[in-house]
Order: structure tokens, then C-alpha cells, then sequence
């Protein structure tokens, strides 16, 4: 179906329903190179006039991949809660964006709504939404999960420890880890990406982050992010898997390159499942997603990158992650050219997810060949505290010294609490408490034993 618009002395046409939202995107350098962006500011505001006017039971009636190609499709298709949707079945994405934007539209309204809404639908009304909207819309939505702690809940911010080293040492992941626990870091998830995917390596590090948890009784969770067929393996060995962890994206044809499909997502959150290692719930999957990755496999389907992104949202949520993280700027400028285009995608990816019901956390980064530098993640860290993000990356020194990127730092997630009166988990807050490593003023103490303790710890390969 075509979709036309007078806009001034000017008619604009829009051959499908894919060119539409496309055209309508906000400018990024991905959708240039697809080929698919507005060629203009007018064209592009063309598109949005024309997409806000467009009734939101379009994106049940018009799929943009087809059904019988691609099972994210079937999935959103027929996992599509017509009841929850009735409410708002009514509206235009215009009038949805004014719906969301309501005063009475709180968290509990929201919550009732997520499981009537398609990605397509999400990504719709983002793309007619100012950053401001984006924020106030995020910042009402509460997706609360649990695994040996809570997050989620208002006036939280969690943080990802990321203690990755370039050969997978154990003494400078275990030294890593200390800096963050000490920085109150950590609650989120102790998550290292591997070297290697090699599985004794893997493993030997599993083993390691599970006997620091274990022994010091840190109510948190740990991730070595390895690919989630490595993760079956190990389960089925005996390793101490807490999370599953996998990187997917929008399309089948994506996941497909990498070595992903639903079938395999399924048979891992099962076994996942079946090891019953939460404490206060079972919230035990971990999901990667990106703009640009669809693009980047040649698996986009002619879709613009954001709209692949948040079709991506609609599998994670088939598993009830703990976690799905955005790492927003890392795949390059070739898809998010510039700070401005990665602050702008990191507010949608937080948005769309949250109002699809899941816990969202952003890697607020960017590569050091991109157009960006650390106060453009300042703004981003900013305005996704003010938005209720999940949770952050903790890294030392805001550089990745493994994956070779810049993100958020121990510091950085000191700075958000402090100004925006955040804190951590509220399990993990009391261990702070109880190691005086923090006090009750969400404060950092000198008078931790922590230090000597790590002392202690034997690493693999060490003899006691």
C-alpha cells in the first residue's frame, strides 16, 4: 500500500510501509548507506506528518517482512495480545504519542498495554517523538526483574561490572573486579566478554566470578558472554551458569549469521531455568542488541536500522531476561555517525524496550573512530538517569581495554546516583553497607575490608 502527503507546493510519495517509516527515521549515517533515509529535512518531515496520521491496527494488517520468511514475524504476529491492545486499538501513532505523553498515563497503565503492542507500533511513535518525549515516556515505565537481587525499581541505578582483559588473565579480571565492588558497582551483573570463545577458558572464568559471589556473599549474578551455544555446553557440564547470554537481533536472517535462532534460545532458557540458581527469582537470560546490526549482516530486509532494532525487543521479551543492554554506539559511524545520532538512538532503544515491558540497560559508548567523545556520553548518561534506565556499563576508566572502545566508567555511575539521588540494588546496597564499602547516605567509605580479603582469593591456575 502506498501512502502520499501535500506538504506546501510539494507531494510526497511513499511506496510501502517499510519506505514510510524509513523515510521518517531521524537522519543516521546507517540508513544513508541502506540507502533508505529521507533525502531530505522536508522529505523526512513529509514522512513523519504522513506516519503520525496512520492508525496503529496498520502494523497488524501490514507486516514488514513477511510472515511465512521470518519467524520474528510469526512471532510478534501470534504472540499479539489483542486484549491489552484494545484500549488504545483506537488511536493513530499520533494520537498514541499524545496518549503516552498523558498525565494519566502512568506505569501501571503502560504495563497493562505492553503485551498489545508491536515493535513496528513502538518504533513508530518514537520516530515522531522529540528526545524530551522519548525521556518523560521512559521515565514512567518500571520493569522490575530479580535473580539474587532486584532491578528495576524507581530511584535505582544498577551497573554492569565489565572487568574484561586482552588475554582473560584471572589476577587482572579479579583486580578489575575489586576496583568495581569498591566503587559499588556490580549489581546489575559481574559480565565479562571473553578473549576467547574457547570453552575451558570460558569456564575457568565462570568458575572464578561464581567462587568471588559465592564466597563473599555478594548478592548479585555473573555472565561470561559467550556465545549462548557454549553456554548449553557448559550447563550440561556441570559449570555455575547464572545468566545465558546471546546477542540478537530483528530479523531471522540476522540471527541466523549469528548462529542464533529462536529453537536454540528456547532449549537455553530451559536449561537455564532448570538450574534454579536465583535467590529471590528466576529472571535468568542476558540479551545484546544494537543499531545497525541487521544492516551490518546484509539481513535488514530494506527496513530502516531502528525499526530492526526494536523488532528485536519483541524476542527478548519472549524469555523474560534479567537484562537486555543496548550497546548503542559500539558497531561504528558507519551506522550512528556522530554523538548527536548516538544520544538520539540511545534514547529510542531505551524507550521502545521499556514500553515493550523490558529491562533496559544502555552501553553509553562509542568507538574511538566515531564522531563522538566523552561529553557526548555525559549528556546520554544524563538524560537516560533521567529517563529510569535499568542499568549502565562499569568499566575502568571508561575504557574497554579488550573490546577497544570507550564507555561509562565506575565513576560515571557515582555521578549519576549522586545527582540524580539514585542507588544501587536494594540487596547489593545492603552488602555495601554491611562491608562498609558504602553508608547509608549512599556514600562511598576508606573502611572496607574488601582488599584483604581478595588477598586471599585463589585464582585459577594458583595453588592455595
Amino acid at each position: 500500500m502506498a501512502y502520499h502527503i501535500d506538504l506546501g507546493a510539494s507531494r510526497y510519495h511513499f511506496s510501502d510501509l517499510a519506505t514510510l517509516m524509513a523515510k521518517a527515521t531521524p537522519l543516521r549515517s546507517g540508513d544513508v548507506l541502506a540507502g533508505v533515509a529521507a533525502t531530505s529535512a522536508e522529505e523526512r518531515v513529509a514522512a513523519q506528518l504522513c506516519l503520525a496520521d496512520l492508525p496503529l491496527t496498520t502494523f497488524l494488517n501490514q507486516v514488514l517482512i513477511p510472515y511465512e520468511e521470518d519467524e520474528i514475524t510469526r512471532l510478534i504476529i501470534d504472540s499479539h495480545d489483542a486484549q491489552a491492545f484494545a484500549p488504545i486499538a483506537h488511536l493513530t501513532v499520533g494520537d498514541f504519542r499524545n496518549w503516552l505523553l498523558n498525565y494519566d498515563t502512568d506505569a501501571t497503565r503502560l504495563a497493562a498495554i505492553a503485551p498489545g503492542l508491536t515493535p513496528e507500533m513502538v518504533a513508530a511513535v518514537s520516530k515522531i517523538m522529540r528526545m524530551q518525549d522519548l525521556t518523560l515516556v521512559a521515565s514512567k515505565c518500571q520493569v522490575v526483574t530479580q535473580f539474587r537481587n532486584t532491578i528495576g525499581l524507581k530511584g535505582r541505578l544498577s551497573t554492569r561490572l565489565q572487568p574484561n582483559h586482552p588475554t582473560d588473565d584471572p589476577a587482572g579480571i579479579a583486580a578489575s573486579v575489586l576496583d568495581g565492588l569498591l566503587y559499588g558497582n556490580g549489581d546489575a551483573v559481574i559480565g565479562i566478554n571473553p578473549a576467547t570463545d574457547n570453552y575451558q577458558a570460558v569456564t575457568d572464568l565462570m568458575k572464578m566470578l561464581d567462587e568471588v559471589i559465592q564466597h563473599y556473599q555478594i548478592p548479585t549474578q555473573s555472565c561470561v558472554l559467550t556465545h549462548v551455544t557454549t553456554h548449553l555446553q557448559a550447563i550440561e557440564r556441570g559449570a555455575p551458569v547464572d545468566l545465558v547470554f546471546q546477542s540478537i537481533a530483528g530479523t531471522e536472517k540476522t540471527n541466523q549469521s549469528f548462529g542464533v535462532s529462536m529453537a536454540i534460545l528456547d532449549e537455553a532458557y530451559e536449561a537455564a531455568l532448570s538450574l534454579h540458581r536465583g535467590t529471590v527469582g528466576n529472571n535468568c537470560m542476558y540479551f545484546e542488541t544494537g543499531q545497525g546490526s541487521a544492516l551490518s549482516a546484509n539481513g535488514h530486509h530494506g527496513l530502516d536500522q531502528q525499526t530492526c532494532e526494536v523488532r528485536a525487543y519483541a524476542l527478548a521479551r519472549r524469555y523474560h531476561p534479567l537484562l537486555v543492554n543496548t550497546v548503542v554506539g559500539f558497531i561504528g559511524p558507519e551506522y550512528l555517525y556522530n554523538g548527536k545520532q548516538i544520544i538520539r538512538a540511545g534514547l529510542e532503544d531505551h524507550f521502545c524496550g521499556k514500553l515493550l515491558g523490558l529491562p533496559m540497560g544502555v552501553d553509553i559508548c562509542y568507538t574511538n573512530h566515531a564522531e563522538a567523545d566523552q561529553d557526548d556520553m555525559d549528556v546520554l548518561l544524563t538524560q537516560l538517569g533521567c529517563a529510569g534506565v535499568n542499568y549502565i556499563m562499569g568499566i575502568p576508566g571508561s575504557d574497554d581495554i579488550m573490546l577497544n572502545y570507550q564507555t561509562t566508567s565506575f565513576h560515571d555511575a557515582l555521578y549519576a546516583r549522586s545527582l540524580l539521588n539514585l542507588r544501587p540494588a536494594p540487596e547489593f546496597e545492603q552488602w555495601l553497607i554491611d562491608n562498609q564499602i558504602m553508608n547509608s547516605n549512599n556514600q562511598l567509605t576508606v573502611q572496607g575490608q574488601l582488599p584483604e580479603l581478595f588477598a586471599q582469593l585463589s585464582l585459577p591456575g594458583e595453588q592455595r
